[in-house]
């Protein structure tokens, strides 16, 4: 371990060497020292701890810790995209809202008969942001006795004056997709729209939105549970001052948010998918997930990696940077052969996994059992002497990926889908109530699940303050 150019394990080497040699040095000091010696190194380990060799988030890495930009070679090209980039070209739309004619005018051109064969266009693309107020007038009318009739307004014209589809559904987008603090979400709309929005009107817009999204969330439970593959993560949150767990199932075609005070079985057997789910589930070996027998389990191995990385770094296994090089060719060639291994080549790169960690037993060997103080327990292992043991007993779930198109070498997925959760816990802190992170973890799960299908955020949320359901879920129904 390196720090700042200060070789500590070879200073923490030397010093106890010199405490050796010490020949008057008291037992009680020599103690003491150990002591003090394994401190400095246990917090150090956990300092040089970062994004790459551990599950640490990339934005709790120190600025000396983050890889630094690679400079571009000097080959003389100019910055930018280069000759053969595809690139995303400002193209004309071909249904222009507005059409405004140039005519020419005759007095500038030469004298002489002209007749009209086309024009040339040009289009400049822009928006209008502004208020719409719609007024329905229901008729009323009266018959010789006097007796009065009143036309009946649309079901959903219900006050004096009332919030439209569209406001709602963009104070919801704004709020809980573009995650803008509320007091923020009333300043836009006063400044942009001239529309006076509280923050307990906005609260309820997305209320609303929750409330009609109960049956999205039945079609979701029973889409996930019907799934080849899941992908499974947790992340903690914080409700009020309590912390709490926001657990997630998702798949490239699906997502579900889900809290809750717990994070192991508990609250997954509340969620209702894990405990009858017969495909495949990817996740990070929580070891709540094993308790799950009906499906069948692959592991990330991102987190391999990383923890390969620190057994290297801050422990010097060699083993564990042969591994980690180990893992990374199988998945160049299992993306490279469409996604699966065939039989013949998996095996021998089965062999090879198996005689590295044969290998690694000598470099990392299991504790002395003759150390044990008592007859029940097992012994402390090592980090590094753990992770071995977990790539030795969980062999398949691990190499699952070269055998399988279905199974992806990292669970991504999960981790991608949460991401954004951590970003909302950054803005404020904390969700203020339970209601209010149900809330948001039913939204997102319906943004996030429209998205994949290829409906955008604002289209999604139009449809459901309309009472309409996207293609995609009334296609399920019928199926």
């Amino acid at each position: 371990m390196t720090i700042d150019s200060i070789d500590v394990d070879g200073t923490v080497r030397r010093v106890r060497e010199l405490m050796k040699q010490e020949e008057n040095m008291s037992p009680a000091l020599s103690a003491i020292l150990d002591v003090l010696l394994v401190l400095v190194v246990a917090m150090l380990n956990r300092l040089t701890l970062t994004s790459k060799n551990s599950s640490k988030p990339p934005s709790q890495d120190s600025t000396k810790s983050r890889p630094s930009k690679k400079k571009r070679d000097p080959n003389g090209n100019k910055p930018g995209g280069q000759k053969g980039h595809i690139g995303t070209t400002l193209e004309p739309f071909s249904d222009p809202d507005e059409v405004l004619v140039i005519e020419i005018d005759r007095s500038t051109l030469p004298e002489g008969i002209y007749r009209e064969v086309g024009y040339d266009q040009r289009q400049v693309i822009d928006i209008d942001i502004s208020r719409i107020i719609t007024e329905y007038r229901a008729q009323i009318l009266e018959n010789e006795k006097g007796e009065r009739f009143v036309a009946t307004f649309p079901n959903k014209v219900t006050r004096p004056a009332q919030y439209g589809v569209s406001v709602k559904s963009h104070a919801v987008y704004i709020s809980q997709f573009q995650l803008i603090p509320y007091n923020r979400v009333e300043d836009y709309f006063r400044n942009e729209t001239n529309i006076p929005i509280s923050a307990g009107s906005i609260f309820n817009f997305n209320k609303e939105a929750f409330l009609l999204l109960e049956p999205f969330e039945q079609w979701l439970k029973i889409h996930l549970l019907n799934s080849s593959v899941l992908n499974a993560d947790e992340t903690g949150i914080k409700i009020g001052t309590k912390g709490h767990w926001l657990h997630c199932l998702s798949n490239e075609g699906a997502t579900w948010f889900y809290p809750h005070s717990k994070r192991g079985t508990e609250a997954m057997d509340e969620m209702g998918v894990l405990p009858n789910f017969k495909g495949k589930l990817c996740h990070d070996h929580w070891k709540p997930y094993y308790r799950y027998d009906g499906c069948i389990h692959c592991l990330c191995n991102a987190h391999h990696l990383r923890e390969l990385e620190r057994a290297w770094e801050q422990d010097h296994q060699q083993w564990a940077k042969q591994m980690q090089e180990l893992l990374l060719k199988i998945n160049e060639n299992v993306n490279g052969a469409g996604g699966m291994l065939e039989p013949k080549i998996a095996a021998e790169y089965r062999d090879r996994y198996q005689c590295l960690l044969k290998e690694a037993d000598k470099e990392c060997p299991p504790p002395d059992e003759s150390q044990r103080k008592g007859k029940r327990g097992r012994i402390k292992r090592s980090k590094a002497r753990n992770l071995l043991e977990r790539l030795r007993n969980f062999e398949n779930d691990t190499l699952r990926f070269m055998e399988d198109k279905l199974v992806p070498f990292t669970n991504n997925q999960g981790e991608n889908d949460i991401r954004m959760t951590k970003v909302q816990q950054k803005i404020s802190g904390c969700f203020r109530s339970y209601e209010g992170a149900a809330i948001f973890c039913r939204v997102r799960s319906y943004i996030s699940t429209c998205r994949k299908k290829g409906v955008s955020a604002s289209d999604a949320l139009d449809l459901l303050f309309k009472g309409e359901w996207p293609e995609f879920m009334q296609s399920d129904a019928a199926e």
